[in-house]
């Protein structure tokens, strides 16, 4: 007894090493991915992109108030010194202030991600399981009216464009129902709940389409494997078959497209935030574009990435959890 808890605490102690030196290696290869975005970022905004200074001033401000003004956003300074300003911000979080409004951009990111997450994560939980849900009850009626009726609408709702859905909403069941708040935001729970009830619905209306349509090839996929007919020769009942068999082995897939996800949520819903006058990420990130606030717009292009490689991480160490097969090297 002693022994096989002795090789049991042993062989745990080494999954848990080679886990932690994988995350750490993965981690590492953020230096040089933070090196090239940085890069990408300043050659798009300090290289392509027209002079901001003349974009903010206007086309009649005269050479010595752009000089001015240059010189106020640090635009004089050496090309390598911007570069180097842009990899600094990645790794200290010091992102300056904003063109535009003079606050600190990480203080304005700091404010508009609880009224994003607000809005996303309830929308991106409930989306995601009422499409996997869908998805399982029209794998188990694959080929009869319940899945050809659900691929119709799927390819229905994707026809529409979100900006259909989004007046919609709030012409119809806001102004002319009074179901929901048309557009505004209180801080705190569950002061915010009335104005994100209608941007979730059409949220989890918008993701439908798309969802079922990838869940559902994922799970058909699976179900014409040999080992789904080894299964049904063995007399096995189509719902052991598709929920405990077909489903289990269409998680890596499934989770690479959930948690690949996530980290544009940090971006917030650009449209539903602007058109339903929540203050979150999503406007902050179109005002940072219609002012030419550059600093604003790295700030989230590199917190995006930086989250999107975190992920990547995560969802290769979530593999293994759901196929033992799966081994990190």
């Amino acid at each position: 007894m002693a022994l096989s808890c002795r090789g049991l605490f042993t062989l745990i102690r080494w999954l848990i090493l080679n886990l932690w030196q994988y995350i750490l290696r993965r981690l590492f290869y953020i230096i040089p991915t933070i090196l090239g975005v940085a890069l990408i970022i300043f050659v798009i905004f300090n290289v392509v992109a027209p002079d901001p200074a003349l974009i903010m001033l206007g086309k009649h401000a005269t050479v010595s108030q752009i000089e001015e003004l240059r010189n106020e956003l640090g635009l004089n300074k050496p090309l390598w010194a911007q570069y180097l300003d842009i990899v600094k911000s990645a790794f200290t979080f010091d992102f300056g202030r904003s063109w535009t409004t003079k606050q600190e951009i990480l203080q304005m990111i700091k404010n508009g991600a609880i009224p994003s997450l607000t809005l996303t994560l309830p929308a991106f939980i409930l989306s995601t399981i009422i499409s996997i849900s869908i998805s399982l009850i029209v794998s188990f009626f694959r080929g009869q009216w319940i899945d050809k009726c659900a691929v119709f609408f799927c390819v229905l709702l994707m026809s529409i464009t979100s900006l259909a859905y989004i007046l919609f909403g709030q012409w119809f069941f806001a102004y002319k129902l009074g179901w929901f708040e048309i557009s505004g935001y209180e801080s705190g729970f569950p002061d915010f709940i009335p104005y994100i009830v209608l941007p979730v619905i059409i949220w989890i209306i918008l993701s439908i389409g798309p969802d079922v349509r990838f869940y559902r090839t994922v799970m058909l996929d699976e179900i014409y494997q040999d080992y789904v007919r080894t299964a049904k020769a063995k007399g096995l009942s189509e719902k052991v078959i598709l929920f405990k068999h077909v489903l289990k082995n269409a998680m890596i897939p499934i989770i690479t497209f959930v948690v690949i996800q996530i980290p544009f949520l940090i971006l917030g819903a650009l449209l539903l935030e602007s058109f339903f006058s929540i203050p979150g990420l999503g406007g902050i990130t179109l005002n940072g574009v219609y002012n030419s606030d550059f600093p604003v717009i790295k700030a989230m292009t590199i917190l995006t990435a930086m989250a999107y490689i975190i992920f990547s991480v995560i969802t290769d160490v979530l593999y293994t959890v759901v196929d033992p097969r799966v081994r990190l090297k």
